[in-house]
């Protein structure tokens, strides 16, 4: 009796993790560039009464044996990196990426992030960042009186020179891609860091060795499906009340063994 109360246990704290999992899935149905995540379970240890081909006393083997489960766990919460819509902003500096790959961020700290948020901004210098503020890498530098920013879908970037009236190429974006994107650590920000599961990251200019195509003017949106979201809620709420309903049940059972008079 108290191994149900335990096992059940389990269960109602893997659901828990899964309704936190889904809320910020929906927190973020909004957030440029984000991807859903998606929480894996495992079943735990197996506790064996009796060993499947074990013999009886009579000489027979028994066929199928007989354990009993201990329980759920929660393993991982992967990211989910399939594209989202694109939606069309007509600002020069919003770019959008349609396909694999990420833009590179240069951190305070020297290392370099990894984004699918495309929302870029001109800092007091003319340099090229994120709405965070962090710098692309390679930097790109933004002329004084630049006007006519144009990014094609190889990432080149020209402007017209407002001084000379010609059109003039100032940068190059560069992308970046993972052999393994669902082991990239989440740093907040839209920003993704390199980690021992998601393998060093290949650089390339955008639309060759895989790489995706860049689309100017556009944002990507989060890929969260909100009815999926929601139907993921009720079964998590579901299985965390009969899992709590199992408790109470082993909890009624044992009043009444304490209740037994001799």
């Amino acid at each position: 009796m108290i191994r149900s109360l335990y096992t059940s246990a389990t269960g109602m704290k893997a659901n828990q993790l899964y309704i936190d999992n889904i809320s910020n899935n929906l927190a973020n149905v909004n957030t440029t560039g984000f991807k859903k995540s998606k929480l894996e379970f495992q079943e735990l240890l197996y506790q064996t009464l009796v060993d499947p081909g074990s013999g009886s006393a009579e000489g027979a083997k028994s066929p199928a044996g007989l354990q009993l489960g201990l329980g759920v766990r929660s393993v991982a919460n992967q990211k989910i990196f399939g594209q989202g819509n694109l939606q069309q902003t007509q600002n020069p500096y919003d770019v959008a990426i349609q396909g694999s790959g990420f833009f590179q961020v240069q951190m305070p700290d020297g290392s370099v992030a990894y984004s699918r948020d495309g929302s870029f901004k001109v800092s007091n210098d003319g340099t090229l960042v994120t709405s965070g503020g962090f710098p692309l890498e390679p930097q790109i530098n933004i002329p004084q009186g630049a006007q006519d920013i144009q990014i094609d879908a190889q990432g080149k970037i020209n402007v017209k020179l407002a001084d000379t009236g010609t059109t003039e190429e100032i940068g190059q974006l560069e992308m970046a891609k993972f052999l393994n994107e669902g082991g990239l650590k989440s740093l907040g920000n839209n920003l993704y860091q390199v980690s021992g599961a998601s393998g060093d990251p290949e650089t390339a200019l955008p639309g060759t060795n895989g790489m995706g195509t860049l689309v100017q003017g556009s944002l990507e949106a989060s890929n969260v499906e909100l009815v999926e979201e929601m139907v993921n809620m009720i079964v998590a709420q579901r299985a965390y009340e009969i899992s709590a309903k199992a408790i109470q049940t082993s909890d009624s059972m044992l009043q009444l063994a304490n209740q037994l008079r001799g």
